[in-house]
């Protein structure tokens, strides 16, 4: 009986995320098409054989794990996305962060998530206070960006009297938090916040970071108002 020679064949594939590998690495041992998969040895002597579901499978789950950006730094243009907030009139209006930013000096800051705790008792509330201060020295636009919908920031806004103070812009869909690299993931936490924004603050002139307050996580520790005051 003839004898078929192994082929090793070198595979390029993305670096995953060691949560995403966890992930698919259960998803593949738990398929049926997995179970008894013939063990793959360099032996010359070894018949290969490879569902090529299972590879397919995989190959479809490799690509849709996007590997994470680099957070944004100071001295880095600002990426551009479009971002949602409900006007006056409760119609939903959209903004790109290029025109809002385009030759203003702009201080963006992000939160986990509207109505929760250290959200709304600390952060966003201390922009409000100091919202007057800051455009004393020259910020043109104070927003607030968090991964909830334009529904949920409005009406969290008008919880705490933001008033125009500051506008508080939605990022639904995470466009300009994976774009920014500051993504939070969340899933392993029981109140179902899913994947969010880490805390940060910032000042942009022209689009470009000139200050940067990037927190672990959710921690709130610098990136508040008097911070940005300070650098100004």
């Amino acid at each position: 009986m003839a004898t078929m020679k192994a082929v090793s064949t070198s595979i390029a594939l993305p670096k995953l995320a060691p949560s995403a590998l966890s992930r698919m690495t259960q998803r593949f041992s738990s398929s049926r098409w997995f179970t008894g998969l013939p063990v793959l040895t360099n032996s010359a002597s070894t018949a290969i054989s490879v569902d090529r579901r299972v590879l397919s499978t995989c190959i479809r789950a490799m690509s849709s794990v996007s590997t994470a950006a680099s957070p944004i730094a100071v001295g880095s243009k600002l990426p551009d996305a479009t971002l949602a907030y409900l006007d006056k009139e409760g119609q939903v209006q959209t903004v790109t962060v290029a025109d809002l930013t385009k030759g203003k000096k702009a201080v963006l800051f992000a939160v986990p998530g509207a109505f929760t705790p250290t959200c709304s008792q600390k952060h966003l509330p201390g922009f409000v206070e100091k919202a007057d201060e800051l455009r004393a020295k020259g910020v043109d636009t104070i927003a607030c960006i968090s991964v909830n919908d334009a529904f949920v920031m409005r009406a969290w806004g008008e919880s705490i009297g933001v008033g125009d103070k500051v506008l508080l812009l939605s990022d639904g869909n995470l466009a300009f938090t994976s774009a920014m690299g500051v993504t939070l993931d969340l899933s392993d936490k029981p109140v179902g916040l899913g994947v969010r924004s880490r805390r940060y603050s910032l000042l942009a002139e022209d689009g470009v970071v000139k200050v940067l307050h990037l927190e672990e996580g959710g921690s709130f520790t610098s990136s508040g108002a008097d911070d940005i005051l300070k650098a100004l």
